[in-house]
């Protein structure tokens, strides 16, 4: 038995680290039959089964691992409270997670980091800069902890300490250059909230340098690939997909764009609907063409037969019932799924897309000032995040030419100026029955995961809408490349 189940460990330890998480899963639940009392085996069955998205499954693996009395307990507690607060919106469970973590091991940073992560997300500013704190007080270089900590405070008013804070860890030295780009990146934002405009330019200027070194060459944006890629997708769909109607599953909602066109504001006041579900930044779409459409877009000829269409479509639609079980209308709101349009009107032919627009100066310079890191490789160089935005540009004129009245564009100008008509307005265009304008909203705080938190919890405002303008120097060869588009 012993030697059977070294070959099926061993073999489950090849396909993770080849990526084949269901041939892994596979393996350790067979390996496991054979030595239930394996606490490592669970815990590398829930991370697998994370990978899959089968959460649930995976929050009991893990829990099986704890019971067994796995080394690194801690460990496990935040895992587990990852997949409680970003995919199963049970935040109360993984604070408490979060906290049994601390309880074991009370110098644990990552559990610090993710417990103030979580009081962000919940909107708890005292609750979130506490958290901050304690993990200061045990890693004090540590970028991450300082910048949100500061970001807490400009939100409070108190935007001048932010700024000493910042100056002073800088001075003494960051623990690593991802910390010392997170403190440029707070300090460029706190002193845009000062008004001090050339410096903050400066900062995020330094910021980015840092991020992009840190690249690796093959993580660096190529517009050439992106060119092709849009090419390919456009040719891909030169008309609407044939695909006969669906009523199966909860009515979804996706919302797409640039990245940092207005996603979330307009996700968070379409949740004020009584029969939307707030889903957030959902994988599914990316996980699906990552997993059995590749290569992308040419995968797509597969798709002719409707059974493989229903097969991804039910794939789709198992993930997101077991998170939002009953659910009528849910958001997907993923702002790069406009690269996928074409795939998601073949899956869900009768689903409304809505796309936020934004004055594309004030777009870029939102892009150039967000710390994407290794997520978004075009935020680096403003020329990078102007190609990419041309690019946009081009594929969504394709996307409206074929499927028309069924993309449902927002503009975030016109929503800070007049949120109830453009509301209002979107409501009817996805197809939401309207609702008593007096009826009271809920008072718990929503959940929002965005690095600008505050902001998007701050009420509605034209002071972001024009915003370049402060920085019109600096923005000229920005605003000359776009008039060239």
């Amino acid at each position: 038995m012993n030697d059977e189940w070294a070959r099926l460990d061993a073999a489950a330890g090849r396909s993770i680290a080849q990526g084949r998480h269901a041939d892994a899963a596979a393996l350790l639940r067979q390996a496991l039959a054979l030595r239930p009392d394996h606490a490592d085996g669970w815990f590398n069955l829930g991370y697998v089964l994370r990978q899959m998205r089968a959460y649930p499954d995976a929050l009991s693996a893990y829990a099986e691992a704890l019971r067994l009395g796995i080394g690194g307990a801690e460990a496990v507690h935040v895992n587990r409270a990852a997949i409680l607060s970003e995919y199963m919106e049970r935040t109360d469970e993984a604070a408490a997670e979060l906290r049994a973590a601390l309880a074991i091991n009370p110098g644990f940073l990552p559990a610090w980091l993710n417990l103030g992560g979580l009081m962000e997300d919940v909107g708890d500013a005292e609750a979130a800069a506490d958290a901050y704190a304690e993990a200061l007080r045990r890693a004090p270089g540590n970028g991450r902890a300082r910048a949100r900590l500061a970001a807490i405070r400009v939100h409070r008013g108190d935007t001048a300490a932010a700024i000493g804070d910042l100056e002073r860890q800088l001075q003494s030295g960051a623990d690593s250059q991802d910390d010392a780009a997170e403190l440029f990146f707070a300090l460029g934002n706190a002193l845009d909230a000062a008004g001090r405009y050339p410096e903050a330019f400066a900062a995020i200027t330094q910021a980015n340098r840092i991020n992009a070194a840190l690249r690796s060459p093959s993580r660096r944006y190529n517009p050439d690939r992106l060119e092709r890629l849009v090419d390919d997708l456009i040719a891909a769909f030169p008309a609407r997909p044939q695909t006969p109607p669906t009523t199966d599953g909860p009515e979804m909602l996706f919302i797409c764009g640039m990245f940092r066109s207005g996603s979330t504001v307009i996700e968070q006041l379409l949740g004020r609907h009584p029969l939307v579900r707030i889903g957030g930044e959902l994988e599914l779409i990316p996980a699906l063409v990552h997993e059995r459409l590749m290569p992308y877009p040419a995968a797509l000829q597969s798709l002719d037969a409707d059974a493989k269409k229903k097969d991804l479509r039910d794939a789709y639609l198992t993930a997101v019932a077991a998170n939002f079980p009953g659910a009528r209308y849910i958001t997907d709101k993923r702002p790069d799924n406009f690269l996928h349009i074409g795939l998601i009107k073949t899956l869900f032919p009768d689903a409304r897309i809505l796309c936020t627009e934004r004055a594309a100066p004030d777009n870029i310079l939102s892009i150039y000032f967000l710390n994407f890191a290794d997520t978004i490789n075009y935020s680096d160089r403003l020329e990078d995040a102007v190609h990419y935005f041309g690019q946009h540009r081009r594929l969504m004129a394709h996307w409206r030419a074929i499927f028309g009245d069924d993309i449902v564009t927002v503009s975030y100008d016109q929503l800070v100026r007049t949120p109830d008509q453009v509301l209002a307005a979107t409501w009817r265009a996805l197809g939401l029955p309207p609702i008593d304008p007096t009826a009271p909203q809920s008072s718990a705080a929503p959940i929002i995961r965005t690095p600008s938190n505050w902001k998007a919890r701050s009420a509605l405002h034209a002071q972001s809408s024009g915003r370049w303008q402060n920085y019109a120097a600096e923005l000229a060869p920005v605003i000359a490349a776009l008039d060239r588009l």
